[in-house]
């Protein structure tokens, strides 16, 4: 598979404005990512200038905190898939981790499911142990959910290769795994690919693109 197969195309800044997004989406065209992932307010515009391509369109919800109520995640999935996304980055409730609530967090994977959409739920590793990943990891296995992103990008850290190593070892084949946050070139992609990882979630997708002419 071309590297660039591996990248969803990503702009989620606050202040991205719509010239930003079009930019987003010629680059994908050109380098061919596999998507552009943006914020909700853009998935319209961004399948319209998707609309002669293969190219998917991605968004995020509950993002970035992922504390919104289920039921709220929900009305934002279903409307996301409404206005044209083709897949969903999805926020856990991390603090019902942390109250070891799992019951929730089942629930929601569960009631998320029901929308016509690949889903990407993101566990944000950076602020769990490791025991917590390995219960979100067999959640997503008991589920059978599409993939386990490990992170936002906005909080204290982005991807790291051991969570990857750790989430792969448990999920094996069955769950796909997407590393996100922090990758600004090729060598630090291709270690997360070669960990396990299916997809890679980058702002700077073009420069590890570039890398791979360097080498």
């Amino acid at each position: 598979m071309k590297f660039s197969k591996y990248i969803d195309h990503t702009l989620l800044a606050t202040d991205a404005k719509k010239e930003d997004i079009i930019k987003l989406c010629e680059e994908a065209k050109e380098y061919d990512f596999y998507s552009v992932c943006v914020q909700p307010y853009y998935v319209s515009l961004a399948k319209e200038c998707l609309k002669d391509s293969d190219i998917k369109v991605a968004s995020v919800i509950g993002f970035p905190q992922g504390q919104n109520k289920t039921d709220t995640k929900l009305f934002e999935a279903v409307r996301a898939v409404h206005d044209g996304a083709d897949e969903l980055d999805i926020v856990i409730n991390v603090a019902a981790v942390k109250n070891k609530d799992y019951d929730y967090i089942k629930n929601e994977m569960k009631v998320l499911k029901k929308t016509e959409a690949v889903l990407k739920f993101i566990i944000e590793t950076c602020l769990l142990t490791r025991d917590e990943i390995e219960k979100i990891c067999e959640i997503a296995l008991e589920i059978e959910v599409d993939f386990l992103k490990t992170s936002t990008g906005f909080s204290k850290s982005g991807a790291d290769l051991e969570d990857v190593k750790l989430m792969k070892s448990i999920l094996g084949d069955k769950v796909k795994i997407k590393a996100s946050g922090g990758i600004g070139d090729y060598e630090k992609a291709k270690s997360f690919v070669d960990a396990g990882a299916s997809r890679l979630g980058a702002s700077k997708g073009i420069q590890i693109l570039e890398g791979i002419k360097n080498e």
